[in-house]
C-alpha cells in the first residue's frame, strides 16, 4: 500500500489526501440501496473493516459519501484513526474523523455542525461506559439521534455496535463483564464479540435469564446486522463461520435463533 501522510487537527482530527477509490459503489451488490427516509444502522460484533465500510457507503445512496469516524470509546486513539483511513483507502468515499477530546480554541464548528453534514457515522470500539458519559456531557447523544432521524447511516462494531441499543454486556468496568445502558435507538439488548471472548455468551444468557437484560441480538466478530428503523433488513458476515443470533427466554430456557447471514466483501 502506498504510504500516505496524515495531517491531524485537534478540532476534528481530519486527515487529508484520502478517499480516491479503486472500486465504484455502483459495482456493489444491487438490492441493498438505501431508502431516503429510513433510519438506518449497520452493526458488527467486531471488526468494522473495509467490507462493512463499503456496505455502509452503499446504504447512504451517495456516489461519493462522506463518512465520519467517531472514536470516543477509544479515547481518540491514533492507531485506530490510522486504521480507519487505511480501511477507507480502497473505497470511493470521503473519510474524516471527529474527536471528542477537543478544546474550544481549536474546534471551530459544533459537534452538530460536523456530524449532521456527513452521510454516515462509524463509531469506534473501546470503553462503552466512558463513551456514553462523554457523549452525554457534550450533547453528542442528542446529535446522533438527530443524525439517525435525518437518514444519516450510523454504525460500528463492539462499543460501536452496543451503543445503539437500549442495553447490553460490556467489559468497561474492572474485573468482569457487566450490564451497560446505552442510547436506545435499537430496542432490546446486544452482545458483541459473541464468539471471541469466552465469557460473553454465558454472561449474556445469565443476564437475559435473570431478567436484567431484555432479549436481543448477539453478533460474532465479522458478523453484523443492517437495521432499518428497528427492523432487521439484512444479516451479513465477512467470514463463513461468523454468526448472528436472536437470543430470548422461552419457557424459562434461553433460546438462540441463528439468523442466516449473507457474505459481503
Amino acid at each position: 500500500m502506498e504510504r500516505r501522510q496524515f495531517f491531524v487537527s485537534t478540532a476534528a482530527l481530519a486527515i487529508t489526501g484520502l478517499g480516491v477509490g479503486e472500486r465504484s459503489l455502483s459495482a456493489l451488490r444491487p438490492g441493498a440501496e438505501s431508502q431516503a427516509n429510513d433510519r438506518r444502522i449497520l452493526i458488527a460484533g467486531g471488526g468494522f473493516g473495509t467490507p462493512f465500510i463499503r456496505y455502509m457507503a452503499l446504504l447512504t445512496g451517495k456516489e461519493r459519501p462522506k463518512l465520519c469516524y467517531l472514536p470516543t470509546a477509544s479515547a481518540d486513539r491514533q492507531s485506530g484513526i490510522i486504521r480507519w483511513y487505511e480501511n477507507c483507502a480502497p473505497l470511493d468515499v470521503v473519510p474524516s474523523v471527529q474527536a471528542s477530546f477537543i478544546s474550544s480554541g481549536r474546534m471551530t464548528e459544533t459537534f452538530e455542525e460536523v456530524l449532521l453534514a456527513v452521510d454516515g457515522i462509524v463509531v469506534s470500539g473501546g470503553n462503552t461506559l466512558n463513551q456514553q458519559v462523554i457523549w452525554k456531557a457534550h450533547g453528542i447523544d442528542k446529535v446522533l439521534r438527530k443524525a439517525w432521524d435525518h437518514g444519516i447511516v450510523l454504525g460500528g462494531a463492539s462499543a460501536g455496535s452496543l451503543c445503539w441499543f437500549e442495553e447490553g454486556t460490556t467489559d468497561s468496568r474492572p474485573k468482569e463483564l457487566t450490564k451497560v445502558e446505552c442510547l436506545g435507538f435499537l430496542k432490546g439488548s446486544h452482545s458483541p464479540h459473541y464468539d471471541a471472548e469466552e465469557n460473553r455468551r454465558p454472561m449474556y444468557h445469565s443476564l437475559i435469564k435473570s431478567g436484567e437484560l431484555k432479549p436481543g441480538y448477539a453478533c460474532d466478530n465479522d458478523a453484523g446486522i443492517y437495521f432499518s428503523d428497528n427492523d432487521v433488513k439484512r444479516v451479513v458476515h465477512t467470514r463463513e463461520d461468523a454468526k448472528v443470533y436472536y437470543v430470548s427466554l422461552q419457557g424459562g430456557d434461553i433460546v438462540e435463533e441463528e439468523l442466516k447471514a449473507e457474505m459481503i466483501e
